[in-house]
This record gives C-alpha cells, structure tokens and sequence, in this order.
C-alpha cells in the first residue's frame, strides 16, 4: 500500500526557507544595481545585478519554498523582495534601478518589500513584452 506519510508541524517563524535563503551572500561589495523583477502568472523571479548587468544574487518564490498556485501570490513575492532586499544591504548596496517584465500579481509588492530595507530606487522601468499582433490566428471552426 506504499509508505505513510508523516507531517511535521515545525513551530517556528521560517515562512518558506528565509534563513536558509539568507546563509548564501556575495562577498562582492556594489553601491549600486539594476533589480529585475519577473512577474509571471505562476511565479515571481527577482535577479539582483551590478550596473554592467552581472547578475550577483538570484530568487524566487519557488525557491523559496512556495509550491502550487501560492508561488504567484503577492505575498511570496514580497518574500522574495525581502530576501534580495536584505542581501543587498549586506553587500552595501545603497541604490538600484528597477525593470519590471510581467503582468503577475507579484509586480509591486516584490517592488515594495525590496525598496523597504533602505535601499533607495532611482529609476522604475517597465519593460513587459507587449505582442505587435503575434502569431496568425486559428481558423475558426467548423460545425
């Protein structure tokens, strides 16, 4: 009949593997960076880079912990923002410019998690790809 499952209820304040998101951190000291926010309809991918555009630090709400139809929550990519956030502070980092891509429910909320550990935002970009027509239509159906 297969093996049982046994599920710990664990009591503390870890929502989603933050601790363990935070142990890994850059030695590389930045003033400032470029912050790419993806905000898709399923998850939330934010890339911190240095002003060439190397990316120094990466996450997601997937990474983080968030399984299913919450990792496109505003409140996991507001963990998410919290993560970069905090490593980018760690690294001196003291302000960023901001592309946003993506029409997910994550868009601001990563923004606004991210600019409230005391990094200020010198620029907002939205640069969500936007289809001039797309592809050719289907035939319509014959019944």
């Amino acid at each position: 009949m297969g093996k049982k499952r046994i599920i710990k209820k664990g009591g503390g304040s870890d929502v989603a593997g933050t601790s363990r998101a935070l142990n890994r951190v850059p030695k590389k000291k930045v003033a400032s960076g470029r912050l790419n926010i993806l905000a898709t309809f399923n998850n939330t991918i934010v890339t911190l880079a240095d002003t060439n555009g190397n990316s120094l630090i990466a996450a997601s709400s997937g990474a983080m912990g968030f399984k299913g139809s919450r990792k496109s929550t505003p409140f996991a990519a507001a963990k998410v923002g919290e993560i970069i956030g905090e490593k980018a502070s760690q690294m001196g980092m003291r302000d960023a410019e901001v592309i946003i891509r993506g029409i997910g429910a994550g868009r601001e909320s990563a923004l606004r998690a991210f600019s409230g550990k005391g990094i200020a935002i010198s620029k907002i970009i939205d640069m969500t790809p936007v289809p001039h027509n797309g592809p050719r239509a289907k035939k319509p159906r014959r019944v």
